[in-house]
């Protein structure tokens, strides 16, 4: 076999050993994301590229806490959060998660609809909209989890094309490095609002809650084999045997979950990172500094960097909407579904798991609902990075304490590294919730 080939086999070897992590991270870069990066390169050109520098070791630490209590405790955060802590911070959490998420479901599906009226005038955005939505809908209730997960894993792929955009808007390279590396930091509204929405967008609940529940959703089924398992040996082994045969399992677990989950929040800040590169190289040195939507973010694009750059911006909104509100919509069913003691998750059929596929069918159709509704999709981002705002120290502070409780997680606590950028990402989202509140009034 050539090395070439050997090489190919090992990156194939290796995209399908990725899971959750690469799906949350993914679907962090959904079209309100990228709405937001566009902004950030648009207003400020390069100035904030520094942020996804930041980001990065702050997503991964939170993330990787939410993978470990999910190998740990085999259910939901929702479930955890019902058995550890008080009924009213459990219910505060869910009117706050919410409406947060379905109405990104909305700017999401309002996203996809303008770019694809960009691509095809002829057809309403509306249409375009009404048809993404049946479309995901038929694809969660219909497709088994393991055929869900694999479509989301590929079209992970769409986000690829972000990462040539900036080829085709030929940036100042020794500017990119410059502020890539020192953070250019603008004392007024307008900048503290980008930084705080660009924290908002990266750092969000949802991912926390999907993250927990995919790694439990794993970790089930990895105890049904060992089930199976040991009735096929009918007792040949002892509890004890198959105790530490267990620990060492979840132990390698957890390694590959941690290279699962980091490989995922990098890849998602390197799609950041070049969407806001693109936008900055590329609109803002032409005088182009005021983007809302997506669909301006990539009208704009085309007479400055040519077509090629237009239709990867359009095709790729397109891709990590497709993936980003499964995510959004499966996370808002296992909160609501988990917090009343629904039974119901991805891996069962519609007439299993009724109330579960029905929350995910409302909460899609409510999103669809927002366009009628004449809610702009930016203030919806801008009510969605409110909500989030409040919601994500709460959640944050509860994660560290499950991730250090022994009681929960029993020798997989949290190392000192990651407290340290666990209380660092809890510091850096309540100064940015305060932020957000303070400007906003």
């Amino acid at each position: 076999m050539s090395i070439s080939k050997r090489s190919s086999l090992k990156v194939i070897k290796f995209f399908k050993a990725l899971g959750p992590g690469l799906v949350t991270g993914a679907s962090d870069d959904d079209p309100s994301g990228i709405a937001t990066y566009s902004q950030a390169g648009a207003r400020f050109g390069l100035a904030t590229l520094w942020a996804a520098l930041f980001t990065f070791p702050l997503m991964a630490a939170i993330q990787e806490m939410c993978a470990r209590i999910g190998i740990m405790t085999s259910v939901g955060l929702t479930t955890t959060l019902k058995k550890h802590y008080s009924k009213p911070l459990l219910y505060l959490m869910m009117v706050l998660s919410v409406p947060a998420i379905i109405l990104n479901i909305g700017a999401d599906i309002a996203g996809m609809g303008a770019v694809a009226n960009l691509m095809f005038p002829s057809v309403s955005p509306m249409i375009f909209s009404v048809a993404f939505t049946f479309l995901l809908m038929a694809l969660i209730i219909y497709l088994p989890y393991y055929k869900l997960v694999a479509i989301l894993k590929y079209l992970c792929l769409s986000l690829l094309l972000y990462i040539a955009v900036p080829f085709f808007t030929h940036p100042n390279w020794l500017q990119v490095i410059k502020n890539t590396f020192v953070p250019n930091i603008q004392f007024n509204k307008d900048f503290v609002e980008i930084i705080v929405a660009i924290l908002g967008t990266t750092i969000s609940p949802y991912l926390f809650f999907w993250q927990v529940t995919m790694e439990a959703e794993g970790i089930k089924s990895f105890r049904k084999l060992l089930l199976a398992r040991k009735k096929k040996l009918k007792g040949e082994e002892d509890a004890a045997t198959t105790k530490v045969k267990e620990k060492k399992i979840i132990s390698l677990l957890i390694k590959k979950m941690q290279v699962d989950v980091n490989f995922g929040m990098l890849f998602s800040n390197v799609v950041m990172f070049f969407i806001i590169l693109a936008t900055g190289s590329a609109l803002f040195t032409h005088g182009i500094t005021q983007i809302d939507t997506v669909e301006q973010a990539a009208k704009a694009l085309q007479p400055v960097a040519g077509k090629a750059s237009y239709l990867f911006f359009t095709i790729g909104v397109i891709g990590t909407g497709l993936l980003a509100i499964p995510v959004l919509s499966g996370s808002l069913s296992y909160i609501v579904s988990e917090t009343f003691g629904w039974k119901g998750n991805l891996d069962k059929k519609f007439f299993q798991a009724k109330s579960f596929y029905i929350i995910i069918i409302i909460s899609l159709l409510l999103g669809l609902l927002i366009n009628y509704w004449g809610l702009s999709p930016i203030k919806a981002l801008l009510y969605t990075a409110i909500l989030y705002g409040l919601t994500s120290p709460f959640l944050i502070a509860v994660i560290l304490h499950i991730a250090n409780n022994k009681k929960i997680m029993k020798e997989n606590t949290n190392s000192k590294l990651s407290n340290v950028l666990g209380f660092v990402t809890l510091i850096v989202m309540t100064a940015a919730a305060i932020a957000l509140i303070y400007l906003q009034f």
